[in-house]
């Protein structure tokens, strides 16, 4: 085959993917599964205005749709070095150009879609819209924090919000359920580590908040 010849079937090969792309971020199915997720984001928000709470719907849906255009982009361009010729080495060094390359633009949109958010809403609002993002993670695992150490200093307390806060702004842009909660994971084991050092011994208090909450709801049920 010429080299002519070649470069025609490459670019051919290119605008098919990028047509099979755009179609599949533009599938009406796509859409509307991602408005729906936005949508009860928003309704607990009760923002009490129909204008406002299109705005803001379309502003998170957008941005599902967005963040999984970079990652699916990203995985699949993984998945052809995987599948290439390089030694393992090489594949590694363009695998982490290529998460690097996608972190760059994540981070970009993230810092955007606050923007956007910005305009609609006040910071109440929201923090809202992040705990509706990653599960409510956040407010969860820090009432649990607490009721399970209820001698937490204020210093302590700081530092565990402090980490669970940045926990949410990364899971915020994951992929995935497991991906979002594998980002609390990482950072509840540096919370983990820190309660530690601070003299704790977790499983005992473990044990012991275990045990409280049956008895409480033991209590509740009057069994």
């Amino acid at each position: 085959m010429s080299i002519k010849k070649l470069s025609l079937s490459l670019l051919f090969l290119l605008f098919a993917f990028c047509k099979i792309n755009a179609q599949q971020y533009l599938n009406p199915e796509y859409i509307k599964v991602t408005n729906e997720r936005a949508a009860k984001i928003v309704a607990k928000l009760a923002l009490s205005n129909k204008g406002k709470e299109t705005a803001v719907t379309n502003i998170i849906a957008q941005q599902f749709r967005d963040l999984s255009k970079i990652q699916d982009e990203r995985d699949a361009e993984i998945a052809k070095v995987k599948s290439g010729t390089l030694s393992k080495e090489q594949q590694n060094a363009e695998i982490e150009k290529l998460k690097g390359k996608a972190d760059q633009s994540i981070a970009k949109l993230h810092k955007s879609y606050l923007k956007k958010l910005g305009t609609q809403l006040n910071e109440d609002k929201i923090t809202e819209v992040k705990d509706g993002m990653t599960y409510g993670v956040l407010p969860i695992t820090y009432a649990g924090y607490q009721d399970m150490l209820p001698n937490l200093t204020k210093e302590q307390k700081e530092y565990i919000y402090k980490n669970l806060v940045e926990a949410r702004e990364l899971a915020m842009d994951g992929g995935s359920s497991k991906e979002k909660h594998a980002w609390f994971g990482k950072y509840k084991g540096r919370i983990n580590n820190y309660l530690s050092a601070q003299g704790y011994d977790l499983n005992k208090e473990s044990t012991d908040w275990h045990v409280r909450t049956a008895a409480r709801e033991k209590a509740k049920s009057g069994k």
